[in-house]
């Protein structure tokens, strides 16, 4: 074999097992299906929307084993502001957990000890659930967990920008669940 074929088959072979590695990264919900329509549960409560606004429950596994952290993001990449809407941020997850339950961020203690929620763009911290314009074509909701090499250091005023730029920089992989809702 060539040095220009073995260098392009250890190329490949580090790709592959990447991309394996990345696909075995995977998050999932029982009540947020991918490509399907959110539920009145999760639906915020205000801006002409009368929804339950309760975070869903997510679940995930295969997450890289050197994960020290973990933070659960969900971005509205359609909302019309020319920035999206940064709907949920939670960071600083153990690297112990898993999933979180339904509720988990209204609920008394429904986050692990040290878990953060930062700002969203409805002025708050915590879960604030899809709400696009009446009228407008079903947004995408992109609900993202990532597995990270060191803690967040922002405390609850951050806003999603903020937190997008560490999660970024300390990122060791994801895992993307996307669903849609309109009115």
């Amino acid at each position: 074999m060539s040095k220009s074929n073995s260098l392009f088959a250890l190329i490949l072979a580090f790709t592959l097992t990447s991309f394996a590695h990345a696909e075995g990264f995977t998050v999932t919900s029982s009540v947020v299906k991918a490509g399907e329509t959110m539920t009145n549960d999760q639906v915020f409560n205000g801006f002409g929307c009368t929804g339950k606004n309760v975070s869903p429950d997510l679940k995930w596994e295969g997450a890289p084993a050197d994960a020290k952290t973990f933070a659960v993001t969900m971005y509205d990449p359609d909302a019309p502001t020319g920035s999206g809407w940064w709907h949920w941020t939670v960071f600083n997850l153990p690297a112990g957990t898993k999933e979180l339950k339904a509720g988990a961020s209204h609920a008394k203690g429904g986050l692990p000890k040290g878990a953060v929620q930062g700002m969203t763009d409805f002025g708050k911290s915590g879960y604030g659930g899809p709400c696009p314009p009446a009228g407008d074509k079903p947004h995408r909701y992109i609900f993202k967990v990532f597995a990270l090499k060191d803690k967040l250091p922002l405390d609850a005023k951050a806003p999603g920008a903020m937190v997008g730029f560490y999660l970024n920089q300390l990122k060791l992989g994801e895992a993307t669940l996307e669903a849609k809702f309109g009115r």
